[in-house]
């Protein structure tokens, strides 16, 4: 199986075809169909793209991307396909336009093979939530993979892809990596356009990479990233090459102190983020423990701040539109009643209530704009903490992937994100990285947090780590 955008490149070398190479995936796909990782596979798109393609090959024309098969997760738009964020609400709606990202990587001949199932709405962190089913871990299918894009991430991980696209609102992408095995990017917020991703909350809501190295990872974050004048929130800061380079010289590195007093951190995991900065200290970098006093008030923050975007988001689906809409409803407001009451699963549902609430008479004062100032508490301690330090560090999550309808309580689903949803509350990138394995054999994964529009720095980073065996 083909792991990599560069194990495909030397199998077109050899003489092999794209239109060869995505029958293997297709095979793949369906011998792991058990997994419920794709909602649907784009048998007819995807063959076509790929003879297009390999002419371009022959002719020496093809883009940065021939050889690369892409899943995306269900709720990014691609023109003329069916999309649904895993809800029944979207029943049978096909979009009329791509992504703006998807479409940068369609321009550099990328094969779109299919969508993934994911949480619905991407709320959720363990895959548990979708209308169309539990997505199971391609490593052990007792386990989740991670939410709320963990079909993605079983998509690359169990070899149905060579990369794949999920949205990151609170570490969406960066858990289910961890959980996985595998890299997943969130980009500093404004650097990846969100045109075309069905919003869940609209200040956090960013596309990340899942991939199996880190030359996919940079190439296809490079690639998507730059201004669209279809997204207002898009940076028009230059992107440059994000191609790896050797990292020279000592880098200063902070580790927040309150993570590894968490309640609930493995302890294998504790071990060896202890023994990889010992490492990294004999190897000339400055290691230093900050404190960051705010950890247990970011999960709630982030909770008021996402559930009131959400309330607001959701609004339009509403069964008159476009989408589901309930064949016993009778008259205008029993059809939104109804509608929306059958449409969205228990956990939308929850988050919209929540978030209606916060926003509520009486309640905005309390919650809402309580949790913004909150916010900028938080982005403000963060910038003085990267005014000493090019990276924080951090597990991923403070365990590995745990049993499928183990975690009952939202609550306690909810603290699964303690250390990713930093990242999207003050807007920086951030990356987990494959961090070795516990006794059961499950991975755990190693986060690396850097300075806004860093992305460049911390990839050649993250890649130095891999060299120097630190991960």
């Amino acid at each position: 199986m083909y792991a990599t955008l560069t194990e495909v490149k030397k199998a077109l070398a050899s003489g092999t075809t794209l239109v060869d190479v995505l029958e293997t995936y297709f095979s793949e796909i369906e011998k792991r169909k058990n997994l419920n990782a794709f909602l649907e596979v784009f048998h007819d798109s995807a063959r076509e793209q790929a003879r297009i393609v390999d002419q371009k090959i022959k002719e020496g024309k093809a883009g940065r991307l021939a050889g690369a098969v892409i899943a995306i997760k269900d709720n990014i738009c691609y023109k003329n396909h069916k999309v649904s964020a895993s809800s029944k609400i979207l029943e049978g709606f096909e979009s009329l336009y791509t992504a703006t990202a998807l479409q940068r990587l369609i321009d550099e001949d990328a094969i779109i093979i299919g969508r993934t199932n994911c949480d619905e709405f991407a709320m959720g962190s363990s895959n548990e939530n979708s209308a169309f089913g539990a997505v199971r871990n391609a490593l052990n299918e007792a386990k989740v993979p991670g939410g709320s894009s963990g079909g993605s991430a079983v998509a690359v991980a169990g070899k149905m892809c060579n990369m794949a696209l999920g949205s990151d609102t609170g570490g969406s992408v960066r858990q289910p990596a961890s959980f996985s095995g595998i890299f997943g990017l969130k980009p500093t917020y404004g650097r990846i356009s969100r045109y075309g991703v069905i919003a869940y909350a609209s200040s956090f809501d960013q596309i990340g990479v899942f991939a199996n190295d880190m030359h996919d990872t940079a190439l296809l974050t490079e690639i998507m990233a730059g201004k669209d004048q279809m997204d207002s929130t898009s940076s028009s800061k230059e992107v440059g090459s994000y191609t790896l380079s050797p990292v020279s010289g000592g880098k200063k590195i902070a580790y927040i102190k309150e993570a590894f007093e968490t309640e609930g951190i493995h302890p294998k995991l504790k071990a060896r983020l202890e023994n990889t900065m010992k490492q990294l200290r004999d190897l000339g970098h400055s290691v230093e423990a900050v404190s960051f006093p705010y950890l247990e008030y970011m999960v709630p923050t982030y909770y008021v701040l996402t559930t009131a975007e959400a309330s607001s988001n959701l609004s339009r689906f509403d069964g008159v539109h476009y989408g589901y809409r309930s064949p016993n409803a009778v008259g205008v407001e029993e059809t939104y009643k109804a509608s929306r009451s059958e449409g969205f699963g228990m956990e939308v549902k929850r988050r919209i209530m929540t978030g209606t609430f916060v926003l509520s008479h009486g309640y905005y004062d309390a919650y809402y704009t309580k949790g913004q100032q909150v916010r900028r508490i938080l982005q403000n301690k963060t910038k003085e903490i990267f005014e000493q330090a090019d990276f924080i560090l951090t597990p991923t999550t403070p365990s590995s992937a745990f049993d499928v309808a183990s975690v009952k309580d939202p609550i306690q689903m909810y603290l699964q994100d303690i250390f990713t949803v930093h990242a999207n509350l003050t807007g920086n990138p951030a990356i987990s990285i494959p961090f070795g394995t516990d006794e059961e054999n499950l991975p755990f994964g190693l986060q690396l947090m850097a300075k806004p529009f860093a992305e460049k720095e911390m990839l050649d980073f993250a890649a130095y780590l891999g060299e120097q065996n630190l991960v």
